[in-house]
């Protein structure tokens, strides 16, 4: 493909076969389609389904996992057959003017506080990629509101059904659209090959480690095979210091990623740390201070914070330069022939996170903390030093990997993003 120079309605990215072909224009919705009020009168359709910001039409007990509408009540509902488009005004952060989706799923109903319409072309895939840009959003913020309610979009069905939407020609739009499928199958298998990494990792780990009641794994190195039972001892045998982090003066602090276990300042995307500089500090003490407690082999624990991130931990193997560890946050350094990364795996476990929370204490539901003592204190059953090591060199292969995995899919998401973003045209881009 080779960028354009744009006179008129076109994309930035043109295919070179369409690069001499007339300019796109932009149509209102209610000329391509048409909107779909049938009623489920007899109730005779009891697949109920939903438009999700994340995942667009899906079945609601699939989505739910239980029927959140009234079978009973379903004669109100718009019946929605597969290939309609479902409209959902409630607003998010994935989907800030709401999300428009296609129903690929069956024939089902929906709520009638969406809107569902009809292409009067059959071969509309290339709509179904637009409403994933941005395209549309502020033609919708300028004929809508949030209405009484903040997370809802209030717009009239005159004014979507006159939304403009981009038209080339149906070949062109085909190529975009069959461009855009082709990228939906490599992140379709980049995330199949990233669940089954993790899928396999929890289970290797479920088998390298005793399961509750045993003293020794399922799962054994040959070398070790005939090295005893495992030991039960104290965290506090374990590691030699458990430091929290220092008073940071600022309103963006590093907090705990429960879902990809990572430290964070600004953000973390699907497990990559992305520090952030210019953190401020009380006093050039504390910032080294802030920076030694992270260097060299260390295990990340949170101490303070939601329930469901109440030791939260993460494994830093590496001198993080541009970390400010801020005081709700241990780091645990180890004593000699401790292997860290293998403590963190313990720690990082179902089990491990279990036994952590149940430490967990405060009045409030929504913050609790944990003591050093109780972490301390904390049974955990361990081989010796070189089964450690050997256990975690292993997860810490399979962490390479899962890493890498995490790389490639979001490097295909972010490619994704910014090629549908300049595969169709904007309105505020016209040139003359």
């Amino acid at each position: 493909m080779q960028s354009e120079k744009r006179t008129g309605y076109v994309p930035k990215l043109r295919f070179p076969e369409f690069l001499g072909e007339a300019e796109w224009k932009f149509v209102p919705l209610n000329k391509l389609a048409k909107r779909c009020t049938q009623k489920n009168r007899s109730g005779a359709i009891t697949r109920v389904l939903t438009n999700s910001a994340e995942h667009g039409v899906v079945d609601q007990r699939d989505y739910f996992d239980k029927d959140i509408a009234t079978q009973g009540n379903l004669e109100s509902y718009y019946v929605v057959k597969k290939g309609d488009y479902v409209y959902n005004p409630r607003i998010s952060t994935r989907a800030p003017v709401g999300p428009i989706s296609k129903n690929n799923v069956a024939t089902g109903v929906m709520s009638p506080l969406y809107s569902v319409f009809r292409f009067d072309d059959s071969n509309n895939d290339f709509y179904a990629y637009y409403f994933k840009t941005t395209g549309w959003h502020q033609y919708m913020r300028q004929v809508s509101s949030t209405g009484a309610r903040h997370d809802r979009m209030a717009i009239t069905n005159d004014d979507f059904m006159a939304m403009p939407l981009p038209v080339s020609t149906p070949k062109e739009q085909q190529k975009i659209a069959d461009c855009l499928a082709t990228l939906d199958e490599c992140l379709g298998l980049a995330s199949k090959n990233l669940s089954e990494l993790r899928a396999h990792k929890k289970g290797l780990m479920q088998q390298l480690f005793p399961a509750e009641g045993e003293t020794v794994p399922t799962l054994r190195f040959p070398e070790f095979l005939d090295a005893g039972e495992w030991d039960v001892t104290h965290l506090s045998e374990l590691i030699a210091s458990l430091d929290a982090g220092v008073s940071i003066n600022s309103g963006d602090r590093p907090a705990m990623s429960d879902e990809f276990g990572v430290l964070k300042t600004s953000a973390v995307t699907n497990g990559v740390f992305e520090p952030q500089e210019n953190k401020v500090v009380s006093d050039a003490a504390e910032l080294g201070r802030a920076k030694e407690l992270v260097q060299g082999d260390t295990i990340i624990i949170s101490r303070m914070n939601t329930p469901a991130l109440v030791g939260a931990n993460a494994y830093v193997e590496t001198d993080l330069d541009n970390i400010f560890l801020p005081d709700r946050l241990w780091a645990a350094k180890p004593k000699p022939g401790t292997s860290m990364r293998f403590i963190a795996c313990i720690l990082g476990s179902a089990k491990g996170r279990a036994a952590l929370s149940k430490l967990a204490k405060g009045s409030s539901g929504s913050m609790k903390n944990i003591t050093k003592a109780e972490v301390l204190s904390l049974s955990i059953m361990v081989p010796s030093p070189t089964e450690q090591q050997r256990i975690a060199d292993c997860l810490g292969g399979l962490d390479a990997l899962i890493t890498a995995a995490t790389l490639k899919f979001e490097a295909l998401k972010r490619h994704r993003r910014g090629l549908m973003q300049q595969l169709f045209p904007s309105m505020t881009e016209v040139h003359e």
